[in-house]
């Protein structure tokens, strides 16, 4: 179960808008769980926003919309019911803690993962 606030219920959801616009409910839901598998796993950050605005390396942003300002467009209704899906405990990813679209990807770190599903345009994985 996830204590969050309700500050860092609104930032998943705008980065769940940001990155799944377009994409099926499902995706929506598999990209909140994605980050919430995060906070499940030692490797990453421990709060929603540190996992959120982590940068590798000063230059790696884990999600695009914080290193081009859509993270800072509202959230919607779709997005936030999707973020409460996941938080009850919906996991479409399949316990992915990330995921890509394969056709603007060219990073193969992220390739290199094991797969645990695609959803739509996204394409989520286990590390």
């Amino acid at each position: 179960s996830y204590n969050l606030s309700q500050s860092e219920i609104e930032l998943l959801a705008r980065l769940v808008r940001a990155e799944a616009e377009g994409e099926s409910y499902t995706g929506q839901v598999a990209v909140a769980a994605s980050v919430l598998n995060r906070l499940n796993d030692s490797r990453y950050p421990n709060t929603i926003t540190e996992i959120i605005y982590q940068v590798e390396s000063g230059i790696y942003y884990q999600y695009s919309p914080v290193l081009d300002g859509r993270i800072n467009f509202p959230a919607g209704a779709s997005a936030l019911k999707a973020v409460q899906d996941a938080l009850n405990g919906w996991d479409p990813s399949y316990g992915a803690i990330g995921f890509y679209n394969p056709t603007k990807t060219t990073n193969w770190w992220v390739k290199s993962h094991p797969v645990t599903t695609s959803i739509g345009s996204h394409i989520f994985y286990k590390n």
